[in-house]
């Protein structure tokens, strides 16, 4: 049997980072077995549905690289454009429920009550096998009792999410429903209606929920709860894939760092751990800079140019060996993609923005008489590389009788706006001779 597995978000206006989660599980298990991941939007709420939500959602997924594999054609010519269908509309498959409900109705397992159907319910407990939770037997509360039966299309005529998603799984022959622990009390209703269409139920697999790192559940409003905040946020998908993937799931080592194929090769039901898994941000933020540090050469270079340029910076101008040496000074010390601008956006200015409480505390008029003397003493270098800067600044500093790191302060803010960046003589190397003077000479000026 061929494993089939689906995403079903609701488009409220976001993707929830659980959501986000629950699509990355099927698709990791679609991925590993060799099955399908099918993608369905419940938009059957008209009231907070709208194409706007749709697109975050969509997007979102596209951003963390978790394609599905069929779909309708829209006649959307930008989506045809990018090589990809669907998803599967609820909103679009009325007469499909239709067909579903009345076959219910034919076999007296659905009725009228008042200007809605109800469904049948067993009066008996009801065991939900699941890959996760293991048998968990649901009875009917007191409330229940009196009566089980449940609404599956409302008095309006719109069926409900119980009756839509159970018949969607049976006609796009759903295998396995990988979804959140908090959908583990609807079970019962969704192995009933299986039953009731004469179906085998798929295999469940509840998912442990994520709260934050307090132990509380996590809502939309707690940081880092929409897959905005990822995407805007400076993160590599790559890094939020595999970050997610851990929560809830471990391989069998203690392996954390994983490209996406090492999870596609190691996901499987079986090590979707039972405990619900908490929030940290740390530790995404760790495993971010984890992988940008494992971006190959012209990756890395990619990411810089789109960061900078995305902030204002003009690259264009300079020349690809600029660039390379420029980039290379900040090698393993990116953690975060939005790190990039403040870090190196001064190789790519004719003036240099200074940070107000750097320059303050650095080009004193007290400081300016130093800066001055490492300003003649590099102008009089007929070499200018790295280790030959470093020799020459100890040499002033012995000169004036005082330690290096009075002349180094006012030497990196007056090259760069700020008291942190790439190594000093190696920056000085890139930036060049004539082009150190000039910002000696800007600096001293301010001073």
């Amino acid at each position: 049997m061929s494993v089939r597995v689906r995403f079903a978000p609701s488009p409220t206006g976001y993707l929830h980072i659980g959501g986000a989660r629950t699509a990355l599980f099927n698709w990791l298990y679609a991925r590993h077995t060799g099955g399908k991941f099918v993608l369905r939007v419940e938009d059957t709420d008209d009231a907070r549905n709208t194409r706007e939500a749709v697109d975050v959602i969509l997007d979102g997924l596209r951003w963390l690289g978790l394609d599905w594999d069929e779909g309708p054609v829209s006649g959307d010519a930008m989506q045809e454009s990018r090589g990809d269908r669907g998803p599967y509309f609820q909103s679009q498959r009325g007469e499909i429920y239709q067909r579903r409900i009345q076959e219910l109705l034919d076999k007296d397992l659905a009725y009228e009550h008042e200007g809605a159907i109800k469904f049948r319910m067993t009066r008996e407990p009801v065991t939900i096998p699941d890959l996760v939770a293991g048998d968990v037997v649901r009875k009917l509360t007191d409330r229940e009792e009196a009566d089980p039966d449940f609404v599956i299309v409302r008095s309006d005529g719109k069926p409900v999410f119980h009756l839509v998603n159970v018949v969607d799984d049976i006609e796009m022959g759903i295998t396995h429903v990988i979804r959140g622990e908090d959908h583990l009390s609807n079970t019962s209703k969704h192995v009933e209606l299986f039953k009731a269409f004469g179906v085998e139920s798929p295999k469940f697999a509840h998912i442990p929920l994520i709260l934050n790192n307090d132990g509380s559940k996590m809502s939309k409003r707690d940081t880092g709860a929409s897959m905005t905040t990822y995407m805007e946020g400076g993160y590599l998908p790559s890094a939020v894939v595999n970050y997610l993937s851990l929560l809830g799931w471990s391989p069998k080592d203690d392996t954390e760092v994983m490209p996406v194929a090492e999870l596609i090769e190691r996901f499987d039901l079986p090590g979707v751990q039972r405990a619900n898994a908490r929030f940290d941000m740390t530790k995404l933020d760790w495993q971010n800079y984890e992988h940008i540090r494992a971006l190959g050469p012209d990756d890395f270079k990619n990411q810089a140019l789109g960061q900078l340029q995305a902030t204002g910076f003009d690259t264009g101008s300079r020349d690809d060996a600029y660039i390379d040496a420029a980039i290379a000074t900040c090698t393993d010390k990116i953690k975060n993609l939005n790190d990039f601008t403040a870090y190196i956006g001064f190789y790519f200015q004719d003036e240099v923005t200074f940070d107000e409480q750097a320059a303050e505390q650095a080009l004193t008029a007290e400081n300016k008489p130093h800066l001055a003397a490492l300003r003649e003493a590099y102008a009089g270098l007929a070499k200018f590389d790295a280790d030959t800067l470093m020799e020459s600044l100890k040499a002033t500093a012995a000169a004036l009788e005082v330690k290096n790191k009075v002349l180094v302060m006012p030497a990196r803010v007056a090259c760069t706006g700020s008291k942190v960046g790439p190594s000093l003589y190696h920056l000085f190397e890139v930036l060049g001779q004539a082009e150190v003077l000039k910002r000696f000479d800007a600096a001293l000026a301010r001073m």
